[in-house]
């Protein structure tokens, strides 16, 4: 007989020993920080261009050392696809377009409504009264955050991350499919995916001369912000996040993810001299808060049993997700 593992002390089932609270906070900093930096980097690249060397950098050399995948070929492609060119297209486009980096921190938390309705159309999911409050409450967030918005900005960059945290639930699906068991290795081939596809877009909606002349002028603050957003945010955060996950249930490392925009909203107003209006903390509050309980709030998986439906991270997206039944596996 094995000897019985024990929790470090202080510690107990669900709680995180105080070095891991502090690793769960930092990689919810980094985050949140990840969107300053992506509005700096529109700055030096078009945004499509951004987003594929963003991707590029990400996969390589890490695709090299992560190991074979883990899942199959379908869902990597699939998350790389809706993920990586429609997700993160839509919300590089959308900031440069003018949505503003605190902003976008926050609105893009609206993923966890989107992941909850797609979850119940494919899934099968059913949400309880607690998760359907919460969506309401979060789509008033978005909505006042829409007449904020509205009343000093540009709309249209405000709707493609809408658009971007829809695409964020419809990968956040594809991800609870597959259950990969080791998140980096997932992250880091799905990163594989989106270059090509991204760069191809990338030369046809912003032109080859755009995307040269970005990458002639590209200097130490460029190359900075391609190494933060790909191994920063990516490698190390996501390896962080799984480490985490690996060592404690996700309902306890989930709500850490919900400072993100709390990093994201901070850091934009200290760093870029963004506004936080009064309609904005209200929008920050309604959407932190109804994501909280949509995330949080147990579900009802098919067959009538209460699921777990822990909250994503915010940045990148690979939700943690219980895996399949065997019924889901056959469907």
């Amino acid at each position: 007989m094995q000897p019985a593992r024990h929790a470090p002390a202080g510690t107990g089932p669900g709680r995180l020993a105080p070095a891991h609270v502090a690793l769960a906070a930092l990689v919810a900093a980094v985050w949140g920080v990840n969107f300053v930096v992506i509005e700096i980097g529109l700055d030096h690249f078009p945004p499509l261009l951004f987003s594929a060397l963003r991707f590029l950098v990400a996969a390589v050399p890490a695709v090299f050392l992560v190991g074979r995948p883990k899942v199959a070929w379908k869902s990597i492609v699939g998350v790389g696809l809706v993920l990586g060119v429609a997700k993160f297209g839509l919300l590089f486009t959308g900031m440069d377009l003018g949505a503003p980096a605190g902003l976008s921190s926050l609105v893009l938390q609206a993923q966890a409504v989107f992941t909850a309705l797609f979850a119940f159309a494919a899934l099968g999911e059913r949400p309880g009264r607690l998760k359907v409050l919460g969506m309401a409450v979060a789509l008033a967030g978005i909505g006042v955050a829409a007449v904020d918005e509205g009343g000093s900005g540009p709309l249209a960059g405000f709707a493609l991350v809408i658009a971007a945290a829809s695409c964020w639930g419809v990968s956040n699906v594809l991800t609870r499919k597959a259950a990969p068991p080791d998140a980096l290795n997932f992250m880091v081939w799905v990163s594989t995916v989106p270059v090509l596809p991204l760069l191809a877009l990338s030369l046809l909606l912003e032109g080859p001369e755009r995307d040269l002349a970005a990458l002639r002028g590209l200097d130490w603050t460029g190359v900075g912000v391609i190494v933060y957003v790909a191994w920063i945010t990516t490698v190390f955060g996501f390896g962080a996040w799984g480490w985490l996950l690996r060592r404690h249930p996700a309902s306890s490392v989930a709500p850490f993810s919900l400072l993100v925009p709390v990093f994201g909203m901070s850091s934009a107003a200290l760093f870029l001299g963004e506004p936080v209006t009064p309609l904005r903390w209200c929008a920050a509050a309604l959407l932190v808060g109804g994501v909280a309980l949509t995330s949080l709030a147990p579900g009802r998986v098919p067959g009538g049993g209460p699921g777990r439906n822990p909250v994503a991270p915010a940045e990148p997206a690979v939700v943690s997700f219980p895996r399949p039944t065997s019924q889901e596996r056959r469907a």
